[in-house]
């Protein structure tokens, strides 16, 4: 692909000045419509990206390691090696009733497996000799006039790197040929528990299945846990979709004033992810909260639609990540609209920033991830406790789960081709009950190849701080006072997308942290920050 850096924008208003432009619209658009314009530089953005090739060598990878540890799972249980892995791929879906399509992103499993980015495919994996076949659907005559040429079977084979295709129609005939073997071939199916959104994987389905022999129970944990660690060429991607997210987050801190709206900030990070970056996907929707919405953690959706408009006064949280080749980025940053913190707003943020720093310098394989909440909530509450807005003992705060009301999800999760990774809790693993630790989506040890979120927040609930008000215990350690002040301020997250190393870890995401930082790049200074 053409370097995106080198791209200049074709004007069609060469009759209008800049400013005339400006007026021009705000006539016909409104006053946001002019802060838009204002905002814009006078020359195109600057990108030092280009959108790189995917080596398909990446998912030739992940079946192996699929292969080695299914016939160690095998051979530990003392059963045969034999049977075919067999996932079905993503189908493309309506908008309701209608023949709108939405647009197409593949199932997770089967991307990780096969890096099919088309839909209606199917995959198998012979377990005993290791070779991968895909089975593509047979499309009619008249998709050549409505969606491009009809890609041959020969097509596929290449460039997924497999060593088989066919077609869906031919499944239980090729199977049944590959197997050799004198009664039902024996088929491993994905079905499991996804413990973030308490769904279930889909087990593949095809005509002619009752020929085969079905378990359901063995494939899904032991493929889950070979998405749990990460290879070189995964974190190669992960990094991309990091460096692209870091980027657009920067240029949105440049681009932020007071009276613009939310969701005005949301396009300039979804133009630069895939105009710069190529990011078709985002890894979630955005949330893009300034004031008090800042507090309310999952902004953004259908119903609160990062529709407000910004205020000077204002804290801005943006949680954003971009996407490439199914592998995605999670990073929030906040920062004041006018550019320059408050008091309270350095003190909220420096809370924050310093529970993440030190959860991030203290991450090394064999760390517990419970414990690094704890340390996170600690470290925040320590910090209230400084700045006057709570008061008492810090142990018998934390005893009493103080921290939740001030941090009530977990401290991050695992991230690879979803956001929420799978894996974060395995099979005798319990979720915690305690308020806070409740929501961790997940209690593991840290070990090296994991890639993670780590997100400490600090926000000012209504919903969680006036009930702790009238708790006959929480409300001796809060100073209703100084609460009062920060009703409308919303709250504060950093993120950051982290991969364990054998000796520590290594923080992916490249943004201004330090409130100096900040305040440097909103005032114009390049980034990263050039030495003096």
């Amino acid at each position: 692909m053409k370097d995106a850096s080198s791209w200049k924008p074709t004007h069609h208003v060469s009759c209008l000045t800049h400013s005339a432009f400006a007026s021009s619209l705000a006539s016909s658009m409104g006053e946001s419509a002019v802060t838009v314009m204002a905002s814009l530089p006078q020359s195109s953005p600057v990108s030092s990206l280009s959108p790189p090739e995917v080596p398909m060598e990446l998912h030739v990878q992940n079946r192996v390691k699929l292969v080695r540890a299914l016939r160690d799972h095998l051979m530990a249980a003392s059963q045969p090696v034999r049977g075919f892995v067999l996932l079905q791929g993503g189908e493309e879906q309506t908008r309701y009733c209608t023949d709108h399509v939405e647009l197409f992103r593949q199932e997770s499993y089967f991307a990780y497996l096969f890096g099919v980015r088309e839909p209606g495919f199917y995959g198998a994996i012979d377990v005993l000799s290791g070779q991968s076949v895909l089975f593509a659907p047979r499309l009619p005559a008249e998709y050549a006039v409505w969606l491009g040429e009809i890609k041959g079977l020969s097509y596929f084979k290449e460039r997924y790197m497999v060593d088989m295709t066919y077609f869906v129609d031919e499944i239980a005939q090729v199977l049944y040929d590959l197997d050799g073997e004198s009664g039902k071939p024996l088929l491993f199916l994905l079905h499991g528990l996804n413990t973030d959104s308490k769904n279930f994987s889909k087990p593949a389905e095809f005509k002619e299945m009752e020929k085969f022999e079905t378990d359901l129970i063995t494939l899904h944990p032991i493929l889950t846990e070979c998405r749990v660690f990460k290879s070189k060429l995964e974190l190669d991607l992960i990094q991309y979709a990091n460096d692209v997210s870091s980027e657009a987050h920067v240029e949105v801190m440049r681009r932020i004033s007071a009276d613009m709206k939310e969701y005005q900030l949301e396009s300039i990070f979804l133009h630069h992810i895939y105009m710069y970056g190529g990011c078709r996907h985002c890894s979630y929707t955005c949330i893009c909260a300034t004031g008090e919405n800042s507090a309310v953690l999952h902004y953004g959706h259908a119903a609160a639609p990062n529709d407000r408009a910004l205020k000077e006064g204002d804290i801005a949280l943006f949680d954003m990540g971009a996407e490439y080749h199914f592998y995605g980025s999670d990073i929030t940053c906040s920062f004041p609209v006018s550019g320059k913190f408050t008091n309270d707003q350095a003190a909220i943020y420096n809370a924050v920033l310093k529970a993440h720093d030190s959860v991030i310098k203290s991450m090394s394989p064999g760390v517990s991830w419970i414990d690094m909440h704890k340390l996170a909530e600690k470290i925040i509450l320590e910090s209230l406790e400084t700045f006057g807005i709570i008061v008492g003992d810090i142990d018998e705060m934390v005893a009493e789960r103080l921290g939740a009301i001030f941090l009530p999800h977990g401290l991050g999760h695992l991230l690879g081709i979803d956001t929420h990774d799978p894996g974060g809790y395995t099979k005798g693993m319990e979720r915690p009950k305690e308020p806070g630790l409740s929501s961790l989506r997940t209690v593991r040890e840290l070990k090296e190849g994991m890639v993670i979120t780590v997100e400490p927040g600090c926000y000012f609930i209504d919903a969680l701080l006036n009930p702790a008000l009238e708790h006959p215990i929480l409300s001796k350690f809060l100073k209703k006072e100084e609460l009062d002040r920060f009703k409308n301020f919303g709250g504060v997250r950093i993120e950051s997308d982290v991969v364990v190393t054998s000796n520590g870890s290594r923080n992916l995401t490249n943004v201004p942290r330090q409130t100096w930082e900040i305040e440097a790049v909103m005032a114009g200074e390049p980034w990263p920050l050039k030495q003096k």
